[in-house]
């Protein structure tokens, strides 16, 4: 019996069982291209562009876009799961909230927490895959800091919001966390700063450089 088709995804070609996730589908591309040769679009379906290649050691990986928020990263690692996935690293963005972070700075994350900007506040904590974590920060070696992110559900909340408590936000990491777990799939993440209060965001170009850093390193941690 054929198995059926994910719900969102329709690779047209192999997905490894290793994975970077990222949630610009350009930047999927992007980073396709500097991990792997001859990278070859694995998905198109639904505007999340995926891709697949080789490592300049031999070994396949895939670097596939989430898009934006944690129900659509925890769809698409459902699916990613479905067709092999057994470990992945997030390679994203966040906002400081730590004054001490600044644009440009890689995050390690240790912790995340769904936090909701209606007043209800921080969910359960979610954690990262311990070995593959460890890995990670590893490969890294001193690029990185370590911190824990707030999740939110909404990107820009209106004034007079209660601060998340973290040192970072973004809008994925806790489900992608959370999901993993479900899923028994391996799963660590490594985000960049682009905002942090009273300094210009990154330029696109940095962010580009520094998303190239993190997922070398992210590369790394996956082929122990």
């Amino acid at each position: 019996m054929v198995a059926p088709l994910p719900r969102r995804l329709r690779p047209t070609a192999e997905i490894h069982s290793e994975a970077i996730l990222v949630g610009d589908p350009g930047r999927a591309m992007a980073l396709a291209q500097v991990l792997t040769e001859g990278p070859k679009m694995s998905n198109h379906a639904r505007g999340l562009w995926g891709y697949s290649g080789m490592t300049p050691e031999g070994r396949g990986l895939t670097v596939q876009a989430t898009g934006m928020g944690g129900p659509s990263a925890a769809l698409v690692l459902s699916d990613l799961a479905d067709l092999g996935v057994r470990s992945a690293v997030r390679v994203g963005t966040c906002a400081a909230i730590d004054p001490s972070l600044r644009p440009g700075d890689l995050v390690w994350v240790c912790e995340a927490r769904p936090w909701s900007v209606d007043g209800r506040g921080a969910g359960l904590p979610a954690f990262p895959d311990e070995a593959l974590a460890e890995r990670l920060r590893s490969a890294l070696g001193d690029e990185a800091k370590t911190g824990r992110v707030a999740s939110l559900d909404v990107l820009h909340p209106s004034p007079g919001h209660a601060t998340p408590d973290g040192d970072a936000a973004d809008m994925q990491t806790a489900a992608l966390f959370a999901t993993a777990k479900d899923l028994d799939v391996a799963l660590a993440a490594i985000l960049i700063v682009t905002d942090a209060p009273d300094t210009d965001p990154l330029a696109d170009e940095t962010i580009a450089d520094r998303a190239s850093v993190a997922a070398t390193a992210a590369a790394l941690s996956l082929f122990p």
